[in-house]
């Protein structure tokens, strides 16, 4: 997956043992000490989701989430070394989407990483405007119609479901596991293959009213919204 996940603890080995399970699942991982720099790692890399250690000296992790939640809905998850029901309640209703205790097992940690990350790709689809668009492109989600540069253009209902889920996160790379929870609406399963073909597909529609740039590749990740313009 290609999620930017920040970490923040004081303690070196929890960093480490956070760093090592995300990067075995495929994530980019970046650290924090405390909670100042926190702070500054996340204003600097605009993170996926932030691990965030409650007890933390100095600036401890729910004033952290409380800066944090004045100008962004990142989804947080807290560590807590404590089994105290107050610390897990408070850091819940100030902001943060989940709560992990320690000791912890990296096997959990990364399930409910992965768990949060889900949810918000489907708030996001739900969220999404009644119209969408990127350079050229323009779709209506409502009447499932896509056009390119005034020209309507004929999509498969994949297609179609691919586009939508590059134009409501443009700035995103998806992996392929992504792609397919977005287009695919039922539990379906489907190869990397499959999914490659409808890439190839969707630039070859673009292709023909001249846009060769509607889907970028990152390689050894996944794909991104182009530019969506017409060529020179």
């Amino acid at each position: 997956m290609s999620q930017r996940i920040l970490a923040v603890d004081d303690d070196l080995h929890i960093r480490e043992v956070i760093r090592v399970a995300l990067r075995k699942a495929e994530m980019t991982v970046t650290e924090a000490r405390d909670g100042r720099e926190a702070l500054a790692r996340f204003a600097a890399d605009r993170p996926d989701l932030v691990i965030l250690d409650i007890g933390m000296p100095e600036l401890d992790g729910l004033e952290v989430c409380r800066q944090i939640r004045k100008s962004s809905n990142v989804p947080i998850l807290f560590l807590t070394a404590r089994d105290d029901e107050i610390d897990r309640v408070l850091g819940l209703e100030i902001g943060g989407d989940d709560y992990v205790t320690k000791p912890f097992s990296p096997r959990e940690l990364v399930a409910r990483v992965n768990a949060i990350l889900r949810r918000v790709v489907a708030r996001d689809m739900d969220a999404e405007p009644e119209a969408l668009a990127q350079g050229a492109l323009s779709i209506d989600v409502v009447q499932h119609v896509a056009a390119f540069a005034g020209t309507p253009l004929r999509l498969t209902a994949i297609e179609f479901g691919i586009l939508k889920a590059f134009l409501v996160r443009p700035t995103a790379v998806f992996s392929r596991e992504q792609i397919m929870s977005a287009a695919y609406q039922l539990n379906i399963q489907v190869s990397d293959r499959t999914i490659d073909s409808h890439i190839r597909n969707i630039r070859a529609k673009f292709a023909a009213v001249d846009c060769d740039n509607v889907i970028e590749t990152v390689h050894g990740v996944g794909f991104r919204l182009g530019r969506c313009e017409k060529q020179a």
